[in-house]
């Protein structure tokens, strides 16, 4: 599985961007779906996930009201739907597959990582 996420720039605090993830190689549909971020200097950290049905998902706290992951599974493609960016928010975003069923939120339990879009968040 090749993901590839795009969508991000540069957007003033307040604001709001769309980030996707396209899958290709294999079907991705029958697995749940995260997205990651990465500052720099720091760890890659859970944002969201979305289980293969789109009935449960999950978000980190600080995203929390903020952010929302979706996705479309006849594409092969997850959204992030961002909006009141914050200047904390800036990282690089990657999404990855479930390869546990749980929507957990270690780095470890993913797999076929994409190569990241970067969102900075001006203030």
């Amino acid at each position: 599985v090749q993901l590839q996420a795009f969508g991000g720039g540069l957007v003033q605090a307040g604001g709001s961007l769309r980030l996707s993830c396209a899958a290709s190689g294999r079907t991705v549909s029958r697995y749940g779906m995260a997205w990651f971020r990465q500052a720099p200097g720091k760890e890659r950290i859970f944002v969201a996930g979305i289980n293969y049905s789109s009935a449960v998902t999950k978000y980190a706290d600080s995203v929390k009201d903020r952010f929302t992951i979706s996705r479309d599974n006849a594409k092969e493609m997850a959204f992030l739907q961002m909006n009141s960016l914050k200047p904390e928010d800036t990282a690089a975003y990657y999404c990855a597959v479930d390869r546990t069923g749980l929507l957990g939120q270690a780095a470890p339990d993913y797999l076929y990582w994409g190569q990241g879009t970067q969102v900075t968040v001006s203030s």
